[in-house]
């Protein structure tokens, strides 16, 4: 009989290799609720589903090494290499307003 078990971290790493929109998600939710510190490391996290950290950095066209150490804890990329490496998973920035901080000018206009 073979085995089936997989770690919570290699289904993890597959559901978000087989569902971008769900990896989309889980960045917005780091970049609701975090810091950067939070983001980096998610980001190396996230890395694991788009062939680890090295295979990113190739896509990326940026050194593997230096990209070991942005996204670490104290890594304080430039935007140039944040939207790189997120290109390279597939993604990009967006900006989009905060609701309850839109409500707040609303009200303030009335």
């Amino acid at each position: 009989m073979a085995n089936t078990h997989r770690t919570h971290e290699a289904a993890t790493t597959d559901m978000f290799k087989n569902d971008p929109e769900l990896a989309a998600e889980y960045l917005n939710s780091v970049l609701a609720d975090g810091d950067e510190a939070d983001l980096m490391l998610a980001l190396r996290s996230l890395s694991k589903s788009y062939g680890g950290v090295q295979e990113v950095a190739r896509q990326a066209e940026v050194n593997a090494h230096t990209l070991y150490r942005t996204l670490s804890e104290q890594g304080n990329p430039e935007l140039k290499t944040l939207s790189s490496i997120l290109r390279a998973m597939g993604m990009r920035l967006a900006v989009q307003p905060i609701k309850s901080l839109h409500d707040e000018h609303s009200k303030c206009a009335v």
